[in-house]
């Protein structure tokens, strides 16, 4: 690795940054993929770390470290991976259990198509408010930074949803 590379990223060099992905990205697809075992998450872990390493670039204190900077900053991407996928499909198994709160959703036991199903019956915004909140188990203030609505508003429209869907699955 050529020490200029680095020392020009850390002091804002776009091209820099961008040969150093170059010589790195093969190695971090690589990492992400054994981590996660997907190839579409492995992609997505390395777009995150990019995106934070370009963002964060400027802490680096020595262009030696460069290399386990980057991976170390993989690694976290892909610990959130795999939470975030350790908590969706909790939360799916809480559906499926009928967990009392999410009785709303859970009444069948082929749950998985009529929830699809239940789901596609849904507006977009409506469905992604109920992923948010149930699948990713986020507060009505979290998914109201993601999607721009009042947290009230989040609240109705997840309760006028899961009516739609309790009325469709029953």
């Amino acid at each position: 690795m050529d020490e200029k590379l680095v020392n020009d990223a850390i002091a804002g060099s776009k091209e820099a940054f961008c040969r150093l992905y170059g010589e790195y990205k093969d190695k971090l697809y690589r990492y992400a993929l054994y981590r996660l075992g997907d190839p579409s998450d492995a992609e997505d872990a390395v777009s995150e770390c990019v995106l934070a390493a370009w963002r964060g670039i400027g802490s680096l204190r020595s262009e030696k470290a460069f290399a386990s900077w980057i991976f170390r900053i993989l690694s976290s991407c892909c610990a959130f991976h795999i939470k975030e996928a350790i908590k969706a499909r909790e939360n799916m198994e809480r559906i499926r259990n009928g967990s009392p709160e999410y009785a709303a959703v859970s009444s069948s036991p082929s749950l998985s198509v009529e929830l699809a199903e239940a789901l596609a019956i849904l507006k977009e915004d409506e469905r992604e408010i109920v992923l948010l909140s149930i699948v990713g188990g986020l507060s009505s203030t979290e998914v109201s930074s993601l999607t721009g609505l009042a947290p009230g508003s989040v609240r109705s429209k997840l309760s006028r949803s899961l009516a739609k869907m309790r009325e469709f699955l029953s």
